[in-house]
């Protein structure tokens, strides 16, 4: 019977994601919620007010996403990002999703991040030189090349 209902919502009940997702944790801090997405504070924040926007449907990575779905996500992340202005008055907002082995909860979910001057937050530099800077030319026509197949 469980399983039906997961299947239904297409949930993974072994997923963590889904777990907070669907409400199924105790001690969440869930700040918004509606029937495609639930948003929490994470439980290591950056800085204060860390939000994660987590489908209720299982997804692992973004090409995954239906385009209902995906336009949520993007619809409260516009909503989440005048909440955080308002209440912990940021210098800005990082916005981001780490997906493939990067995405520690095996679930799709997507960050926003308040950002203050000096915060340390830092998008750095490969730690090894790869050369791609020259090879913009025909990195751009692969992809575009890809693109058609698409």
């Amino acid at each position: 019977m469980m399983e039906d209902m997961e299947r239904d919502m297409g949930t993974d009940m072994e997923c963590l994601g889904c777990k907070i997702a669907g409400g199924m944790l105790p001690d969440l801090h869930i700040v918004y919620e509606d029937e495609k997405v639930t948003c929490v504070l994470d439980i290591a924040p950056f800085n204060e007010g860390h939000i994660l926007i987590l489908p209720k449907k299982h997804y692992l990575d973004v090409e995954e996403l239906d385009e209902e779905t995906a336009f949520t996500i993007m619809t409260v992340s516009q909503k989440m990002s005048i909440l955080l202005k308002r209440v912990v008055a940021p210098d800005g907002i990082t916005i981001c999703q780490n997906g493939g082995v990067f995405n520690d909860l095996n679930h799709y979910h997507m960050h926003l991040i308040p950002r203050y001057t000096g915060d340390g937050f830092s998008w750095s530099e490969p730690l090894q030189p790869h050369g791609a800077e020259l090879r913009l030319h025909e990195t751009r026509r692969k992809l575009i090349e890809a693109l058609q197949t698409l």
